[in-house]
């Protein structure tokens, strides 16, 4: 019963809903005005190129035996998705996010592109940094300077993404899919960032 439950929460928050989850919390919390037909458009192109893009390109990979599974267990497996999901979140700084028009998104995504850019690295150097963690990790600093940013109290999301980072951190170990080093390196490479670019938009 419980390994099934922890491994419902790595396939549950999967590090592929992150960026989309920062999207829409933003615009749920946000104070200013933006027009809902702006907001869902950037909420559906988002959708496309971080969900359903990367999901299609995963089957292409393991169609041509580039990958084995969707949990990417060697580090030689990750580094074509890696370089794959750069590109994606460099298209979507180009075309999707403005750093006119959202700075704080902009800024998040960013920082999305320096983690994956790091995974990549490591992967590349051999080592498996926990992509789950990067993107939890990587949610949780946004949020929390969203709250600083807006001045609101989500006291109850940042406890619950305490919660669910433990959970995370849980199933990667029963599973191990990681040991402490990586899930501690993971975090770190999602975290660091999104609090480095802080200066330039909170």
């Amino acid at each position: 019963m419980i390994h099934y439950l922890l491994k419902s929460i790595s396939y549950i928050f999967h590090p592929l809903l992150m960026p989309l989850l920062g999207v829409i919390f933003y615009f749920s919390k946000t104070p200013r005005f933006i027009p809902e037909p702006v907001m869902k458009a950037k909420v559906f192109s988002i959708t496309i190129l971080t969900i359903i893009l990367p999901i299609l390109l995963y089957f292409l990979l393991k169609t041509i035996k580039r990958v084995e599974s969707l949990e990417l267990k060697t580090t030689r497996e990750r580094i074509i998705p890696l370089i794959l999901n750069v590109l994606i979140i460099f298209l979507i700084l180009k075309r999707v996010l403005s750093h006119d028009e959202i700075p704080e998104l902009y800024y998040f995504y960013l920082g999305i592109l320096f983690s994956t850019l790091t995974c990549l690295v490591l992967a590349i150097l051999r080592f498996k940094a926990s992509i789950h963690m990067i993107g939890s990790a990587g949610f949780f600093m946004f949020a929390v300077a969203l709250s600083i940013h807006f001045k609101i109290n989500i006291n109850g999301t940042i406890a619950l993404m305490f919660v669910i980072i433990g959970g995370i951190a849980t199933s990667r170990l029963h599973l191990k899919a990681h040991n402490n080093a990586e899930l501690l390196i993971g975090f770190l490479v999602g975290l660091v960032p999104q609090l480095v670019l802080l200066n330039y938009w909170l």
